[in-house]
């Protein structure tokens, strides 16, 4: 069921209607079945995966609490006749078996996302080593698979770490890890955030109504009206890369830099509205991203919760694991101080942004895409002492002009990369990139080629007004929440504004024919 449909809609309002009539006591019951309600509009079949995930991390987190509350015991009871020797055995014991369980279940979830998303990517490569074929596999990716399982083994991991108990609820479980609207794309939310208000009982409050609707027509208006409305643009420009270089190569980075926040944010945007409609408070997962100095600044902004999971359950666990911290104090005596020093972080980093790109897809411009973006952060790490001399001896670098200097280049840089996405292929990426400066084709800006990329000089118009809208929007986020700005204005204009948006989205959505419309980028990871 996708966001962007009559049937979508009609869901939301059943299930609200719903959620405000019954006795509070089954709000997150009827949260529960509306969400596997759903997720089944996607296939009856894929519920069995989502099942395997709710089973397989609830028994297992069970299973490390009733370890760990044992362990408790036993060490509270026989605290007197215990040496610290015996104390620190008895816990050793218990997390080896903890440690077992927890890698059981992250072994069996990412196995079965390995084998449906991964097992293709690894015959066809396998085959071309072999100079042999071995056919392909037919599993189709299920909805929302990478977003949900990750949200469940960092649940899982952070039982095992006892950050907080164990969800002992079956149903409660499945309601965290299935709660539909982030499902599909995200936000990756952690079980102590998230359950503070899942699960609670809700009154109905007109404040949040206001909150969700505003959210939500906010996410519709990013998404129909920019996102949708570049998508032929982008997809016309890089059908065809032989006959649009030069400019053309610029302008399918801005325009797919455009689509793609629009599309990702205004979804996330639906999400977090429809979960405020019941009360529920869904992490944020952008903060002007458009607006970093660097790209480090950049990805602390961009899908934010994916981000914090790779740092939190990848990037440190390498990072200060036995193997790695060992390799480090080998190098430090036998290469040199520096090597030792810096093996912790190159290795984490890499390992890290490896995953990141394996997990938006299955290929090798993912791949190419993520050790780009950390390659980098690696130099940019490797040269901030020269950035710091450079500042010290330069005052212009300290200026408001130097700094949205920084934010332009950071905003190209991205694009850049980020353009791997849909030229998909690295060597033409890099192919297309040169063509900037060795073909450029500037006349193609005046002779009306940008006319045949399927956008007439209306839909130009139109994406242009939504973006400086969104661009005025996040200078306001930048001093304040909007809606707190919003709200501090008259009622009259505020509901001039909310209408305004409705009917923006109602005339100038776009609803083409070619493309669909209804679909997500970030669906496909």
């Amino acid at each position: 069921m996708s966001f962007v449909s009559f049937t979508f809609a009609g869901f939301l309002l059943l299930l609200l209607a719903l959620y405000y009539l019954l006795p509070k006591r089954f709000q997150w019951k009827l949260l529960l079945i509306g969400s596997l309600v759903f997720y089944a509009f996607a296939g009856l079949k894929y519920l069995l995966y989502i099942a395997v995930t709710i089973l397989s991390t609830w028994g297992g987190c069970v299973w490390m609490q009733r370890l760990y509350d044992a362990q408790d015991e036993y060490i509270k009871t026989n605290k007197a006749v215990l040496s610290r020797e015996e104390r620190r055995a008895y816990k050793d014991s218990v997390g080896k078996k903890a440690r077992l369980i927890l890698s059981a279940c992250i072994l069996l979830n990412f196995g079965i996302l390995a084998v449906i998303k991964y097992s293709n990517f690894f015959l066809e490569n396998v085959g071309a080593l072999l100079h042999t074929s071995f056919g392909r596999t037919s599993f189709v990716l299920p909805l929302g698979i990478s977003f949900y399982m990750f949200q469940s083994l960092g649940y899982a991991i952070d039982v095992y770490r006892r950050k907080y108990p164990a969800q002992k609820d079956l149903a409660k479980s499945a309601l965290f890890t299935s709660f539909f609207p982030q499902l599909i794309q995200g936000p990756i939310s952690r079980f102590d955030q998230l359950s503070k208000t899942l699960f609670e009982e809700h009154d109905w409050d007109a404040q949040n109504i206001k909150d969700g609707l505003w959210r939500i027509t906010w996410g519709y208006f990013k998404k129909l009206v920019i996102a949708d409305r570049l998508a032929p643009a982008v997809a016309a420009l890089t059908a065809a890369p032989d006959r649009y270089r030069g400019v053309f190569v610029l302008a399918a980075i801005l325009f797919y830099a455009l689509q793609i926040y629009g599309d990702f944010t205004g979804g996330i945007d639906i999400a977090i509205g429809a979960a405020r409609l019941f009360g529920v408070e869904v992490t944020e997962n952008f903060n002007r991203p458009f607006f970093s100095k660097n790209i480090a600044d950049y990805w602390r902004r961009w899908h934010i919760t994916l981000g914090s999971w790779f740092r939190d359950y990848l990037f440190y666990p390498v990072s200060l694991s036995k193997g790695v911290k060992d390799l480090s104090k080998w190098c430090k005596a036998h290469i040199g101080e520096g090597v030792g020093k810096r093996l912790p972080l190159y290795t984490a980093t890499i390992a890290a942004w490896l995953a990141t790109g394996l997990w938006h897809g299955a290929a090798w411009h993912f791949i190419v895409w993520g050790l780009a973006n950390c390659a980098v952060l690696l130099i940019s790490q490797e040269l901030t002492p020269l950035y710091e001399r450079f500042h010290e001896r330069f005052a212009f670098s300290n200026t408001r002009c130097w700094e949205r200097f920084m934010v332009f280049r950071t905003f190209w840089l991205m694009g850049m990369i980020r353009v791997l996405d849909v030229y998909r292929s690295g060597r033409l990426t890099a192919k297309m990139i040169l063509s900037i400066f060795t073909t450029p084709n500037w006349h193609a800006l005046l002779d009306g080629s940008f006319l045949k990329l399927g956008l007439s000089g209306a839909d130009y118009l139109v994406a242009g007004i939504a973006v400086l809208i969104v661009w005025c929007a996040a200078l306001i986020k930048g001093q304040k929440p909007v809606l707190t700005w919003l709200y501090e204005k008259p009622v009259s204009l505020r509901y001039l504004l909310f209408w305004c948006l409705v009917v923006s989205i109602i005339v100038f959505g776009a609803y083409g024919i070619g493309y669909d419309a209804s679909q997500f980028i970030y669906n496909q990871f």
